[in-house]
């Protein structure tokens, strides 16, 4: 039997770059075994199985390369991305079934967004013996980080640690020990680092920031929307940024550059951060089929 996948890259910039995804649109019958072996074949970091789902718009499971994850921000936002240029959903308000629940979507215009939870922080001290670690895990030395500015773990559903660095050469320039983060991701169950300046290359954005997922197989990643939503939260609740809407630049320090754009919005309850969406625009680049 042979599956094809749409190859999608979600949160372009403008008409380039993003992150690659692969989507496959009706995977109704696959088992578990024949989705990762899709996904091996894909190769890329996550892959998403679109199937009918009963309590949601469409049920999503998400593979990488060596195993299934409950969420994948960028595969989510490369398969609504899709289904609406097919035709297959409208737009609007819609939803999607995972291992892990169901999540809000939003198709609005030529973007989609998804579905984050209120932020949960934990403080790691720059000056804590945990806090060195992080720094010696960056190859940093303490004077490159933004002053005064911890690093938190972020959680909106996945957690991440936000690293506030400062300023661009001091993001574009670090040289990770990836065994090191991939100890500490382990430690603090996170999916991976998320180190940004306020720098940017586009005028009017609020970060440029790169991710590091080794503890998932993934060096570095063009664009992380389930990473975005925490350091939006944190732009806002630490670093007094006021917008509701809040745009962050990943991928243009990576080599070669794939540049991304994520768009964040946040929504309040009682003064408090109570949710999020997070999204952005994606376009088909190519596809494949795959014989499982």
């Amino acid at each position: 039997m042979q599956i094809e996948v749409q190859i999608v890259n979600a949160f372009v910039d403008g008409t380039t770059g993003g992150n690659p995804a692969g989507v496959v649109v009706d995977a109704d019958g696959l088992t578990v075994a024949q989705k990762l072996k899709v996904a091996q074949h894909v190769g890329l970091s996550e892959t998403a199985f679109v199937s009918a789902s009963d309590v949601a718009t469409v049920k999503l499971e998400f593979f990488t390369p060596t195993r299934q994850i409950p969420h994948c921000g960028h595969a989510t936002i490369a398969t609504f991305s899709l289904l609406r240029q097919l035709g297959a959903v409208g737009e609007g308000r819609l939803s999607k079934e995972t291992t892990d629940g169901n999540r809000a979507i939003l198709v609005d215009g030529g973007m989609a967004f998804m579905e984050q939870r209120a932020p949960h922080y934990i403080q790691v001290a720059t000056m804590s013996e945990l806090g060195g670690r992080v720094v010696a895990s960056l190859g940093l030395t303490p004077t490159r980080l933004l002053s005064g500015v911890d690093p938190f773990v972020v959680n909106t559903g996945n957690a991440f640690l936000i690293v506030p660095l400062l300023d661009e050469p001091s993001v574009a320039e670090l040289r990770p020990h990836w065994d090191l983060v991939e100890s500490l991701s382990e430690g603090l169950d996170l999916i991976g680092y998320y180190v940004f300046s306020m720098t940017t290359k586009v005028r009017g954005r609020h970060a440029g920031a790169r991710m590091f997922a080794p503890r998932f197989g993934i060096p570095e990643e063009a664009g992380t929307g389930m990473a975005a939503g925490p350091l939006a939260c944190f732009l806002h609740d630490y670093l007094r940024v006021e917008e509701r809407e809040i745009s962050i630049e990943q991928g243009w320090l990576m080599q070669p550059p794939s540049p991304s754009v994520i768009m964040v919005r946040l929504e309040f309850a009682d003064g408090k951060i109570s949710r999020l969406m997070a999204g952005g625009a994606a376009r088909v680049v190519s596809s494949m089929r795959v014989d499982v």
